[in-house]
């Protein structure tokens, strides 16, 4: 799969990503030059329900990841992801919030959806630098385009 964002500059693959050993979700390796991650246990882009793609902001040794511009996307906004079978489906970004990591709206983001949706999510807001972490989440919610 592939991730196409225009107004950011990103053009990615997709890596598969599940859960960790203590239930979090897994993300992508730790490197400027990463994939973003497509957590494998919800929808697949296009599908009924909510597609969730994780990426980096930024690593202490490469600086810049694939998604340290996500908080510039506005609603409007196309999003390509060219899935596994060829099918390309086109979303549009509703809105981008930040929230506090302690704040994380978990059935927002991962809950079911009636339709095809996106969510793309990072790390942003401050970094604290005792816990090496950012302490807030990015996260660009978007719905699939209608039919041209």
């Amino acid at each position: 799969m592939r991730l196409v964002i225009p107004r950011i500059g990103v053009q990615t693959s997709l890596v598969g990503v599940g859960l960790n050993a203590d239930g979090t979700v897994e993300t992508p390796p730790l490197r400027g030059d990463a994939p973003a991650g497509w957590y494998r246990y919800l929808a697949s882009p296009g599908e009924v329900g909510p597609a969730v793609i994780l990426g980096h902001v930024d690593t202490a040794r490469d600086g810049p990841a694939v998604f340290y511009r996500l908080g510039e996307l506005r609603p409007g906004d196309p999003i390509d992801v060219t899935r596994a079978d060829g099918i390309v489906a086109r979303f549009v970004v509703t809105r981008v919030v930040l929230v506090a990591k302690v704040d994380f709206p978990t059935a927002d983001v991962y809950g079911p959806t009636p339709d095809p949706q996106l969510r793309l999510v990072t790390c942003g807001g401050s970094y604290d630098r005792v816990r090496h972490s950012y302490r807030d989440n990015v996260i660009a919610f978007a719905r699939l385009a209608p039919s041209r």
